[in-house]
């Protein structure tokens, strides 16, 4: 099992951020969290990285029991994370190699000198994220769809257990949005690869590869399955309690306003 929440409530400030939590991914499952802003999307990524502990409840995330185990380091180092929040981190300086190879020793910045093997697996890295052009590149001058890219790679670098995705397409036009989306399904179909988590509240990006949906609302579980029964129009339309239509086309919804 790869994350493991019973009954997990978050209390921040005096407000409940989070009620009741119950979910469990199995190795290999793909999942993706969905919800609007303000549902508590953040708050819980934080929480399965350390970040934030529970209030009440338990969490266990790659084997790693909160209250019980060493975490920090020892827990994010299982863990790889592209977020827009995190590019905020990065030294804008640095080429996209420097930082795909800073994911080899979980580390903002490069301090130590990358072995052979290391600086080969990153070059591998490179080429099959479709990077390798650019990878002398400084990181600020990279388009969005280039620095997400660098990102996944950086991720990777650590061979983690558990990949979070945090709205990796935001602010993507259509060309970059599916070249991207191209590339987490190719990395989703990799026998030995990550289990993915895919944080988005769009649901146009959800890929066949993601097979489970969580779908979030106001701090609760407002339901959890299969993604082809979370993602109905009966469901959805309850869910944004307004009547909604969910089209499916090649395997992935669209969701249009009904007249």
């Amino acid at each position: 099992m790869v994350l493991h929440l019973q009954d997990v409530s978050l209390k921040k400030d005096d407000a409940w951020i989070l009620h009741h939590i119950d979910w469990k991914i199995n190795k290999g499952e793909h999942w993706v969290l969905y919800g609007l802003n303000g549902a508590g999307k953040t708050a819980l990524l934080n929480m399965l990285c350390a970040y934030y502990f529970p209030t009440s409840g338990q969490v266990e995330v790659v084997g790693k029991i909160f209250g019980k185990s060493v975490l920090g380091e020892h827990l994010r180092r299982k863990i790889g994370i592209v977020s827009a929040g995190f590019q905020a981190k990065l030294n804008p300086l640095d080429s996209a190699f420097e930082i795909i190879l800073s994911g080899a020793y979980a580390s903002i910045g490069l301090y130590e000198k990358p072995t052979p093997e290391i600086r080969e697996k990153a070059i591998k890295l490179l080429r099959q994220l479709g990077a390798i052009e650019y990878a002398d590149r400084d990181y600020k001058t990279l388009s969005q769809g280039e620095k997400q890219r660098v990102l996944l790679g950086r991720a990777l670098m650590g061979e983690p257990e558990l990949l979070i995705l945090d709205e990796p397409a935001t602010g993507f036009d259509f060309i970059a949005r599916e070249s991207l989306l191209k590339t987490i399904g190719e990395i989703a179909k990799l026998k030995d690869g990550p289990t993915i988590i895919y944080v988005t509240h769009h649901v146009e990006e959800i890929l066949p590869e993601f097979q489970h949906t969580l779908l979030l609302k106001k701090g609760e579980v407002f339901a959890k399955g299969k993604t082809n029964e979370m993602l109905t129009s009966e469901n959805l339309s309850e869910f944004f309690e307004m009547p909604v239509e969910c089209i499916w086309r090649n395997e992935r919804p669209l969701l249009v306003l009904k007249s």
